[in-house]
């Protein structure tokens, strides 16, 4: 199901960077120095349930309807709302059993309209990584000042309402940024921006001030555009092991991410939840994998690799010049 559609004739966007600016430094993945995770573990493995709030009737956005087919779009609301009233219990429970600390994909909204889905993420001691006020409100229009504010906003408000603070921060959706989004997100705190799928490990993020690394994040093996396009949990499942099984092979030469982002509205369903137990069963089978978060992914890279790792993108770029 498609979640929003590109209104035809947008208004533009910013542009003031230049044209052939980058946000980060290209780098080839087999001339890096390795990546050795904590115990020597091959892969770093984030688990991402989504916290997300679609509006009934959200307000108009001049570059992108909310629904795919109307507002109010009744079936997706619905759709989405059994996500949260049931899908999601049903997840926790394949979370429990294999002991899985999530880093939870939160719009604020959701935790404050659904106190008993914040109760259980607070019990469980989970991560969290912003991702928009709404799924269904976007930041196009924004000043930097005004995008810096709305960032501090949903850092605030998750720590109020778990006590956590956030350490990284994503859009409402991937296509949700402005030019300035990086630097904001830097400015703003945060160790890492999620909204990158360009890579298999951390990587630095070149930004105004601070330090920012991109986590990775996926959109391969990730519910929505999975079993949106005609396959089902049980493809999904095999295609996790996949995935998994190509990481932990070369990991054995330098440390990978992977990342599994599940939504309660889909995976929370009645006949794809043993398919939860299948991954995750699978892959606890293997025992060089640090199960983590996103956010200690974040931490461990920054005090082990972020200078080793300039200072090679440094030298890399002193022998082009030569």
């Amino acid at each position: 199901m498609l979640q929003y559609g590109y209104r035809p004739n947008a208004p533009p966007t910013r542009r003031r960077r230049p044209r052939n600016a980058t946000w980060f430094d290209y780098s080839a993945i087999i001339d890096r120095p390795p990546i050795r995770w904590p115990n020597n573990a091959r892969v770093a493995l984030w688990v991402c349930p989504n916290l997300l709030h679609f509006e009934y009737k959200p307000p108009e956005d001049p570059w992108i309807n909310s629904w795919s087919r109307m507002v109010p779009d009744v079936f997706s609301f619905g759709r989405q709302e059994y996500g949260t009233r049931v899908g999601f219990f049903r997840m926790v429970e394949m979370f429990d059993k294999h002991g899985i600390r999530g880093t939870a994909v939160v719009n604020p909204a959701a935790l404050r309209l659904n106190p008993k889905i914040r109760e259980a993420a607070v019990e469980r001691k989970w991560d969290y990584i912003g991702h928009g006020q709404y799924n269904t409100r976007f930041f196009f229009h924004m000043s930097p000042k005004e995008e810096l504010a709305y960032h501090l906003d949903i850092i605030r408000e998750i720590e109020e309402m778990t006590g956590v603070r956030m350490r990284g921060i994503a859009g409402a959706g991937p296509q949700c940024a402005t030019e300035d989004t990086p630097d904001l997100v830097a400015k703003a705190g945060m160790l890492y921006y999620g909204d990158f799928f360009h890579d298999e490990q951390p990587f630095p993020i070149k930004v105004k001030s601070g330090r920012l690394i991109s986590v990775p994040y996926t959109i391969e093996i990730n519910d929505p555009g999975f079993l949106g396009t005609g396959f089902e949990a049980d493809q999904f499942a095999q295609a996790a092991k996949r995935q998994f099984d190509t990481l932990y092979r070369e990991g054995e030469q330098s440390g990978r991410v992977m990342c599994i982002s599940l939504h309660a509205y889909l995976f929370g369903q009645a006949q794809r939840a043993r398919y939860l137990d299948e991954i995750f069963g699978y892959i606890r089978s293997f025992s060089d994998v640090w199960w983590t978060t996103g956010g200690d992914i974040a931490e461990y890279y920054m005090a082990n690799y972020y200078d080793l790792m300039v200072e090679h993108l440094e030298s890399v770029a002193i022998r082009r010049r030569r």
